[in-house]
C-alpha cells in the first residue's frame, strides 16, 4: 500500500454498510431533546413497503482520509459496488490522483466483492477498459474483514454521528453521513443512487476467459490485476 501511494497512485479501501430500514426505527445511543419530547420511533423494525431499506457502500481513501457513500436503494450487487466506486473516482478521486496509472482497492470479501465473485471481476475489467488503467484487488481472507480500513475509519464514525436518531427519509440518511466529521479532519461525501440494480446477473465461462486478469505471486486466488483489453489514453 506505501509503495502505491509513494508514487502517487490511489489506495481505496471499499465496503458495504449493512442495510438500515428507513423510517422512524429506534437507533441505538443516545441525543439531547427537550424535556417531555422524546422522539416517536415503531417497536417493530418491520420494513415499511413504501420507503424500504437501503445499502450504503462505502470508499475511503487511505492517503486522503477522506470518505465517499453511495447509499442505493436497491440491493448490493457487484454491479452496485463498481458502480459506487466509479462515482467515487468521478466526483472526488480524479482531482486528487491527476498522474496515477494504477488502483489499489483492499476490499473486505464480501457478497458483491467477494474474490470468488465473478460479476465483481467482469465489472471491473468493464472499468479498466473504461479508463485504461490496471486495477488491483486485494480482498480481506474470511474473518479479517474489520482490518479493512473502511471499517474502522468511515463507517464506526458514520454510526456515531447519526447515533440515536431514526433514519426517517433518505435525505436525512444522506445528510447524516455528509455530516461526519472526526478529529483527524476526515470529511464524506454521500450521494443517493437510484438506479435499480438487477438480481441473477450471470457470468458465462466464455466472457471469463476474455477478462485480462494477473494472479500476484503472494496468494494469487485472492490478489490480483486487472488490466485493459484496449490500447487507450487513461482519463
Amino acid at each position: 500500500m506505501r509503495e502505491e501511494q509513494a508514487v502517487g497512485n490511489p489506495v481505496i479501501s471499499v465496503d458495504t454498510k449493512k442495510k438500515e430500514p428507513v423510517g422512524n426505527f429506534k437507533n441505538s445511543g443516545q441525543e439531547w431533546r427537550p424535556k417531555g419530547q422524546p422522539e416517536q420511533v415503531r417497536v417493530h423494525d418491520f420494513v415499511i413497503k413504501e420507503r424500504g431499506k437501503v445499502a450504503p457502500y462505502g470508499v475511503y481513501d487511505l492517503a486522503a482520509n477522506r470518505g465517499w457513500v453511495n447509499v442505493g436503494i436497491d440491493h448490493d450487487p457487484a454491479e452496485f459496488a463498481v458502480e459506487s466506486i466509479r462515482w467515487w473516482w468521478k466526483t472526488s478521486g480524479r482531482r486528487s490522483y491527476r498522474k496515477a496509472r494504477r488502483r489499489l482497492i483492499t476490499a473486505d470479501g464480501g457478497v458483491s466483492n467477494g474474490h470468488r465473485v465473478r460479476l465483481w471481476k467482469w465489472e471491473l475489467q468493464k472499468w479498466a477498459d473504461e479508463t485504461g488503467w490496471e486495477i488491483c484487488v486485494c480482498p480481506f481472507p474470511t474473518g479479517t474483514s474489520k482490518w479493512n480500513k473502511s471499517e474502522p475509519r468511515l463507517f464506526s464514525f458514520i454510526t456515531k454521528n447519526w447515533r440515536g436518531r431514526p433514519l426517517l427519509s433518505h435525505a436525512a440518511m444522506v445528510n447524516l453521513i455528509a455530516a461526519t466529521r472526526n478529529a483527524g479532519g476526515q470529511r464524506v461525501t454521500c450521494r443517493l443512487d437510484m438506479r435499480q440494480y438487477p438480481s441473477g446477473v450471470k457470468v458465462s465461462d466464455e466472457q471469463m476467459a476474455t477478462i485480462r486478469i494477473t494472479p500476484d505471486s503472494v496468494c494469487g486466488e485472492w490478489n490480483y490485476t486487472i488490466h485493459t483489453r484496449r490500447e487507450t489514453t487513461p482519463n
